[in-house]
């Protein structure tokens, strides 16, 4: 399937245009686009609500998904990995609304996110010996902050032999391996029948033998089934997490945990992620619309029954220069060649990634 075959009528253009980056369809007379950060309206418009509707049924039937007055919202995603997200009415008041996040064609490497200031060449190559060591790793970052294209970016380094396994609520990861299978929920049908979700989906992998698991979007009770999977030998196993820094991170995996209905007590649930977690990516977008690594935090333990972290690189603010926001993602003297040698034994990391600039 792919966006022109379906045909999407007044968004057609917008979704052919590189330099749009998100659709926002606030009812059928109301088409935003964002370009280089900014938002503005497009004069692209359906005829009325009944057209926009179709155009919402040819891409929701194509991928075995529904939604109608039972089930008025979801997600799928295209076959060249746009994200579209559906609000219908009662739950959208005035009008539906259709958010399509569209995969920049302009990243096809990490060298390209390094050219774009997301991150540096150094905080690439630690990512990379994290990548190949097998750590476990939690991408957060609010919406459209650029995780799921790093983490994209990133499975180039996954080793080839490597069975991999990835969950999604609508599958927008992309991965090269050959031995690669993409799993995604289930909406019920209109009888209550056949939802599949993603806590499902995570204990069915742990049978499938896999090399690494991912985890396309952890919130709720599906958290403590991935932390089940880090602690069971499944290694190198990534989740990607909404969340406004690494503590915060932390905070909303442990509400997680408590929300699986497992009676587990705080301290405990502590533990968990203490002991399966080691690192947290975290991505922002900064004042000038760019999406920018801002940290690269170790999960250290507990100390005091709170979880230590380590920032091991942070992004600097430096200031604003002609609208663009000037820094840079610096990394942490004090904690990161520690970080290198506790995963020593896994010759996680070359000597000269912790060759102080």
């Amino acid at each position: 399937m792919e966006s022109k075959k379906l045909d999407l009528g007044p968004v057609q253009k917008l979704i052919d245009d590189p330099s749009i980056s998100e659709i926002m369809v606030n009812g059928p007379k109301k088409i935003f686009v964002e370009k280089n950060g900014k938002k503005m309206l497009s004069d692209s418009v359906f005829s009325g609500e009944e057209e926009l509707l179709r155009t919402i049924e040819k891409f929701f039937s194509a991928v075995g998904k529904r939604v109608g007055k039972d089930i008025p919202y979801g997600d799928v995603c295209l076959e060249d990995g746009t994200r579209v997200n559906i609000m219908m009415a009662p739950v959208s008041r005035f009008g539906t609304a259709v958010t399509f996040r569209k995969f920049s064609k302009q990243i096809g490497s990490l060298q390209d996110l390094i050219a774009n200031g997301t991150l540096t060449q150094k905080a690439a190559e630690f990512l990379i010996a994290s990548i190949k060591g097998k750590i476990n790793i939690i991408f957060s970052g609010g919406t459209g902050t650029g995780k799921t294209t790093l983490l994209q970016m990133l499975s180039n380094y996954f080793a080839p032999q490597e069975r991999v396994v990835t969950i999604e609520d609508a599958a927008e990861l992309r991965f090269t391996q050959e031995n690669y299978i993409s799993m995604e929920t289930r909406t019920p049908d209109e009888f209550g029948k056949g939802g599949v979700s993603l806590k499902d989906l995570i204990s069915n992998a742990l049978r499938m033998t896999p090399d690494r698991i991912i985890v396309g979007e952890v919130r709720g009770e599906e958290a403590i089934n991935m932390f089940q999977a880090m602690a069971t030998g499944h290694s190198g196993t990534i989740g990607v997490v909404h969340g406004n820094s690494p503590k915060d991170v932390v905070a909303r995996l442990e509400t997680m945990v408590l929300m699986s209905g497992m009676n587990i007590p705080m301290l405990e649930s502590r533990k968990i992620i203490a002991s399966t977690i080691n690192l947290i990516v975290h991505l922002e977008r900064v004042q000038d619309g760019s999406r920018k690594v801002t940290y690269i935090t170790e999960v250290r333990g507990l100390d005091n029954n709170e979880i230590l972290l380590n920032d091991l690189f942070s992004f600097s603010f430096e200031k604003m220069e002609n609208d663009k926001v000037i820094g840079s993602l610096k990394p942490t003297i004090k904690y990161y060649p520690l970080f290198f040698q506790r995963f020593q034994k896994l010759n996680l990391l070359a000597n000269d990634i912790f060759v102080s600039d």
